[in-house]
């Protein structure tokens, strides 16, 4: 969905227009470029442009200072440039842009893929019963099963990641994250933090993996029945399958879930028909044939990366980088998913 721009994070349209007429032969150039932005996503900026009958999604790091590595737009556009040709449902890259006299930071332009998002709730008028549920959630965990076969190597994305000790440069680099960003002390973090150390699975298959894989990164077709697009590619990268199955785990709730994860906004899953996500892990197995028996260290990992992720974006409000008031209360989110990653060790 999409909404006027936020506040503070207003695009110069007046470099961006000759831009594209520059890089994209379809641009009209006795058009106006006009612009909105989407309000769903808390991490990268995305807008949809138009010029005349032309559509194209401009995508850009948050404004104000950054972690090191992260919000890399020039590694999100080459991984959608390999991937698009044989996974479709990923966009189509149009153009890169580094130049600073058109923008202070690296952004991409990319194809606009129409379909129909599925966030908090169901579109207005979907008529919602068990079996579409049940049928969605097939669709879904199909979808990441599909990807995870994607042959990295033929499509060039090899060198996108480094699989030889994946897990290891996860947790360890998960652990510094939320060092840097801890705003207070949780108990429970010092005990997951050494638990993570001593459990680190060893190096196994690695695949094509999308890291941020959940409901509202995927746009479905207007009967629901299939999906037409996979977005939001800024931590996909070359790793451990199961790794992209716990995140998954991690945002997919269920009716009878700890209050520590009400404050989740994939609630949807919790309407009956959704499949649990251990008939998740079980149709995923199914599709893959994937041994799914060790993923227990993999979905309470990814409650605590879930957590760190909550908690930057959070550290980012506190300290005035950004006024986005949808973050206020990003601090006790943070808080709860570290504690239910401890709690899962123990009772899961």
């Amino acid at each position: 969905m999409t909404q006027s721009v936020r506040s503070g994070e207003e695009l110069e349209l007046a470099k961006i227009k000759p831009f594209l007429e520059k890089h994209l032969d379809d641009i009209p150039k006795d058009e106006p470029l006009k612009v909105n932005q989407y309000s769903a996503g808390a991490s990268n900026l995305t807008y949809l442009l138009s010029c005349g009958e032309w559509q194209g999604v401009l995508r850009r790091p948050p404004f104000g200072p950054l972690p090191p590595k992260a919000h890399d737009m020039k590694r999100e556009y080459g991984i959608l440039s390999r991937l698009n040709p044989i996974f479709p449902l990923a966009p189509k890259p149009y153009v890169l842009g580094e130049d600073t006299s058109v923008m202070d930071a690296t952004f991409y332009v990319m194809e606009r893929k129409q379909g129909v998002v599925i966030d908090q709730s169901f579109p207005e008028g979907v008529q919602v019963t068990e079996e579409l549920c049940r049928e969605l959630s097939y669709t879904f965990i199909d979808t990441l099963a599909e990807l995870h076969q994607v042959d990295a190597k033929a499509a060039g994305l090899h060198t996108f990641g480094r699989p030889e000790g994946f897990m290891e440069r996860q947790v360890h680099g998960w652990l510094k994250r939320y060092e840097r960003a801890k705003t207070e002390d949780i108990p429970e973090y010092e005990k997951l933090k050494k638990w993570f150390v001593d459990n680190i699975p060893a190096d196994g298959e690695t695949t094509v993996i999308h890291n941020d894989f959940k409901f509202n990164n995927l746009l479905f077709s207007k009967d629901l029945r299939q999906v037409e697009a996979v977005v939001d590619w800024e931590m996909a990268t070359i790793g451990d399958p199961l790794f992209d199955l716990g995140v998954v785990l991690s945002y997919w709730m269920q009716a009878d879930d700890s209050a520590l994860l009400q404050s989740s906004p994939q609630t949807i899953t919790k309407l009956p028909g959704f499949l649990t996500r251990r008939e998740l892990i079980d149709r995923y197995a199914e599709k893959t044939g994937r041994d799914c028996s060790s993923l227990h260290f993999y979905q309470i990992f990814a409650y605590f990366k879930l957590g760190v992720i909550v908690q930057q974006i959070y550290f980012r409000w506190k300290n005035g980088q950004t006024e986005d008031e949808r973050f206020r209360t990003y601090g006790d989110r943070a808080t709860n998913l570290i504690k239910y990653a401890w709690h899962l060790l123990h009772e899961g």
